[in-house]
């Protein structure tokens, strides 16, 4: 087959299929896509809710419980617990496949009729750790997401194997630690960015490794007693570190300002891809044959990954968020977990096997158009078949989706092979990454067929405004706990809560002055603008490699060779 140049139905650019690629199709027995790689991944993301958290009535047990769904929203909305239980069945709400209608418009009535779970969580695992969505394994924790394994955490994203962390996102196996973001094994550290690993009491280091009581540094590895890159014996450091009380607010402030003015003196890391070949990307770990993927580990021969961390992952295209053991899938979106053969899926897996257009469906195999199903098989819209009969009907089906394609009020045509239309998301376009990832205006989202969520106004009463917290966590004392305060970014009301206090006042760090949503928000800004990929030519030996960092962000850039060398 030859490489193929083709226009994108959505944004109307121009897109190219590789040879491999219509391997790959054939392979799993799909047409080619018609919508470019940024168009799909825009898609997949509107339907997928990972912070926005409401409280809402249980539709089965009536109690108020924490959901991913606005209390308006229009599904029929379990709690985890009642929707993990045997006390209702989804096939109750099978139907038979009507040839007369879009496959597409029949999919949408179920979903809208079959429970929905309220939160993506392991239920059984979780202790104390109600308001946290896609995680499991949790204790004492309190907003965290994409999380797994962890105690005494708070505020933070994709949070792996970690204890008492408070304002830390992408961390793995990290303790103590606060405002920090992509750590690997690191203990009692503060304001950590951009890749450290295996460090203890440092501050305000970036891209550093194996270090040891170091202040303010970039680009270190293996040292002690360094602050702002300058050594210091062991009696110098801690003399010299005196100087920096972070308990302190303004001094927090100042100190990471200087901090991150001083990174800039130093190259950058051009690229996280440890342990990879023949692969590209941004923040890919032990990949082989992997192109365009991002914060992807363990991967082979895939195309088109975002945000897979837990391997292996074999042979996927165009797969967002989840893996654990995962092959030959394609075109879905948190989907995991022993899983094989799936397409078009949304929230799905733990050993599921051969399913298409599955919403919610955990476990089983040979599912098509069904929505909660539980160790489901041969089933097309949450109705049981005969093996033979089910396979004969579901080419039936293809054939009648590519001949009575779905039409959107866009004008949009979808046939057997694309993912679910946008308009169909069960969540407003702000309320999902893709906002993240592709900011839209109200007016915008609403012209392209999403829609949007005008959240109610807080009836909380502020009382407490930024500027009156006090400076040092020493002067805090325990009613700020019943305090309101005044986020100084979005204006909403925020709380102390106790667990967050006595990490503060054991590790001298002062109190927050914007709410968590809005420090979960500027850390995860910051990991969206890195996955990205610029050609870059090298300061040094004017080789051509491609980085993160564009010409705006970063002037004087060293290709991976160039960094390391500079490093020894």
């Amino acid at each position: 087959m030859n490489r193929e140049t083709r226009v994108c139905k959505n944004c109307r650019v121009s897109f190219i299929i590789e040879p491999e690629d219509f391997l790959f199709y054939e392979k799993i027995q799909v047409p080619p896509p018609t919508w470019c790689p940024q168009c799909r991944f825009q898609r997949r993301l509107s339907f997928f809710n990972l912070t926005q958290l409401y409280i809402r009535k249980c539709d089965l047990c009536g109690k108020d419980a924490v959901s991913i769904f606005h209390p308006n929203a229009p599904y029929r909305v379990y709690c985890p617990k009642c929707w993990w239980s045997d006390g209702w069945d989804p096939y109750a709400y099978g139907r038979e496949y009507d040839f007369s209608r879009p496959f597409f418009e029949q999919i949408s009535e179920l979903w809208h009729e079959v429970p929905q779970c309220g939160l993506f969580v392991d239920s059984t695992t979780l202790v104390n750790s109600d308001y946290v969505n896609h995680a499991g394994h949790a204790k004492n924790c309190y907003l965290i997401f994409q999380a797994d394994f962890n105690e005494e955490c708070a505020y933070g994203i994709s949070l792996q194997n970690n204890k008492s962390l408070v304002d830390s996102s992408f961390c793995l196996k990290s303790e103590l630690c606060y405002d920090t973001a992509h750590s690997y094994k690191n203990s009692r550290c503060v304001g950590l960015r951009s890749q450290v690993a295996e460090s203890i009491d440092c501050m305000f280091l970036r891209d550093c490794m194996n270090c040891q009581n170091c202040f303010a540094s970039a680009n270190l590895r293996n040292k002690k007693y360094y602050i702002f890159n300058k050594p210091y014996t062991k009696e110098q450091y801690f003399e010299e570190i005196k100087k920096y009380d972070l308990g302190s607010y303004r001094t927090y402030q100042d100190i990471q300002k200087q901090a991150h003015n001083h990174w800039k003196k130093f190259p950058p890391k051009p690229a996280m891809d440890e342990f990879s070949i023949a692969s590209s990307g941004s923040y890919y770990f032990q990949t082989k044959n992997c192109i365009r993927c991002f914060e992807v580990v363990g991967a082979e021969d895939s195309k088109f990954l975002f945000w897979l961390s837990l391997p292996p992952i074999n042979n996927c295209y165009d797969v967002s968020t989840w893996g654990n053991n995962i092959q030959l899938m394609y075109e879905s979106c948190a989907v995991g977990e022993n899983s094989a053969q799936l397409k078009f899926c949304f929230n799905s897996g733990i050993n599921l096997h051969h399913a298409e257009y599955a919403v919610w469906c955990i476990g089983g195999e040979n599912i098509f158009g069904s929505a909660s199903l539980k160790k489901g098989q041969y089933a097309i819209l949450n109705k049981r078949y005969p093996k033979e009969e089910y396979h004969a009907f579901r080419e039936k089906i293809i054939r009648h989706m590519n001949e009575m394609p779905y039409t959107d009020s866009k004008g949009r045509v979808y046939r057997y092979g694309e993912f679910f239309p946008p308009a169909m998301s069960p969540f407003a376009y702000n309320e999902t990454l893709a906002q993240r990832f592709f900011p839209l205006s109200r007016e915008e989202a609403v012209d392209y067929g999403y829609c949007w969520y005008v959240p109610k106004e807080s009836s909380h009463m502020i009382t407490q405004e930024p500027e009156d917290v006090p400076d040092h966590i020493k002067d805090a004392s325990d009613s700020i706990l019943n305090e309101i305060i005044r986020c100084g970014t979005c204006a909403k009301g925020f709380k102390i809560i106790p667990m967050e206090l006595a990490f503060l006042r054991n590790m001298n760090l002062p109190l927050p002055r914007r709410c968590p949503f809005c420090r979960i928000g500027a850390q995860f800004g910051q990991w969206v603008k890195g996955l990205r990929v610029f050609t870059r030519i090298c300061s040094h030996c004017q080789s051509v490699f491609e980085t993160n960092y564009s010409q705006e962000e970063v002037e004087y850039i060293l290709c991976k060779q160039c960094y390391q060398a500079e490093l020894e």
